[in-house]
């Protein structure tokens, strides 16, 4: 009995702690009356809870007057049961025992029999506000396959975690569009789920332009200055190695350069995005010069790790650990690029890493930049000065053409 009055008691706390109400609640507090009498699929994952932790499957399965008939599993699964990148394959909610399409397998997008029996679909999942993460793409293509069936699409909001000011990278150009660069929106777009969706759609983002009937349940209490700890709400990590609300400022920062697998970025230790390690860095000596350079917003310190898993796994490997101190200021996305031109500058053999990736790598790099010529203009020098004007030169423009669609201040 005591145990249950300390889950309680933890739960409650939770709920006291929460400035915002995520859009699963603003539409329970409504009575779900968009949903009454409807016919739902849900796209969501472990993120999709409310602020009692209870998932958004369970909610709408219990919800008077709604029928939750299908699920609609993005990558890792709804209930978060499939490691990243695996295939997801179609099954059965052991828990309300809705059957489960998979959308991140044979296909990313709802076909017109998964469709069928649905009158609106629900998305419901917290993203990290990186345009490489695979579920706003998710999103997008379930938009085009509404649009192009005829049914309606619903965006039950969250946060963007890092903040709505933050706009970073060039926007996606035609060579490099894919799953994980899906829209032409820069690397950190400044935009929540909805507020996106609602872009994409009036842009004519989606399919060849034909747009869905949309409707975004806002949050309650969110304003767009803050960050995910402001809001007050529980963390679920969205996929592994995204364990609490701050490893959404560090992916950006180091990701781009994860994808070369040369040196370690934490991914397989316990400090996932924060690190560059490699077993012929001097740790010291890299902090000590990086700090020098005075980059605006972060700060690093000397590590030394052997990674359990992935790059590195079982080795001695030293560098650095990221501080980001001012993310306003913080260039966050172009951290990994100065790392890589130190790198090169003091070890030339071992630190120009393009000229050690494969052919296979550096087309994922590209995919994941969204451009060919933030490579191509880096590796002539390995300065960033040869590509900060090109990487920002969007950012304006964007930050402008999207507050159009701000749902919040």
């Amino acid at each position: 009995m005591k145990k249950i009055f300390t889950i309680m008691a933890l739960l409650l706390s939770l709920v006291a702690m929460a400035q915002v109400k995520p859009g699963i609640e603003v539409l329970r507090d409504s009575g779900f009356k968009q949903l009454q009498g409807k016919r739902v699929g849900l796209i969501t994952n472990p993120t999709g809870v409310d602020n009692n932790l209870v998932s958004t499957i369970d909610i709408l399965a219990k919800a008077p007057g709604v029928r939750l008939v299908a699920l609609f599993a993005p990558e890792h699964g709804v209930r978060g049961d499939v490691h990243a990148g695996d295939k997801v394959a179609g099954s059965v909610d052991k828990a309300t025992g809705v059957p489960v399409y998979s959308i991140y397998g044979k296909t990313r997008k709802p076909t017109p029999d998964m469709l069928k029996d649905v009158d609106v679909l629900v998305y419901d999942i917290q993203d990290n506000g990186c345009r490489s993460f695979t579920f706003i793409s998710t999103m997008g293509k379930a938009m085009e396959a509404c649009a192009e069936q005829g049914k309606k699409f619903m965006v039950l909001d969250r946060p963007n975690p890092i903040s709505g000011t933050k706009v970073e990278g060039n926007i996606v150009e035609d060579s490099c569009f894919s799953f994980v660069s899906q829209y032409p929106i820069p690397y950190l777009y400044g935009l929540t789920p909805g507020e996106l969706a609602v872009y994409l759609n009036e842009e004519g983002l989606i399919g060849k332009g034909k747009k869905v009937e949309l409707e975004v349940v806002p949050m309650d209490g969110y304003s767009r200055d803050m960050n995910f700890r402001d809001t007050g709400m529980p963390w679920v990590l969205p996929s592994p190695h995204m364990p609490v609300p701050e490893t959404c400022l560090y992916y950006p920062a180091s990701g781009i350069l994860g994808e070369l697998y040369l040196i370690s970025i934490g991914v397989g230790y316990t400090e996932p995005f924060k690190l560059f390690c490699a077993p012929w860095i001097d740790a010291g000596d890299l902090a000590a010069k990086l700090n020098a350079r005075n980059i605006p917003g972060v700060r690093f310190r000397p590590i030394h790790i052997k990674p359990f898993y992935s790059t590195g796994k079982g080795e001695n490997y030293a560098g650095v650990e990221t501080y980001v101190t001012d993310v306003e200021k913080a260039p966050l996305s172009l951290i990994q690029f100065y790392v890589m031109e130190q790198l090169a500058k003091d070890y030339p053999a071992q630190g120009r890493l393009f000229d050690k990736a494969t052919p296979e790598r550096k087309n994922m790099f590209d995919k994941v930049v969204g451009s060919k010529n933030i490579r191509r203009m880096f590796t002539r020098r390995y300065k960033v000065a040869d590509i900060e004007e090109y990487w920002n030169k969007d950012n304006d423009s964007f930050r402008q053409n999207s507050s159009k669609y701000y749902i919040y201040r």
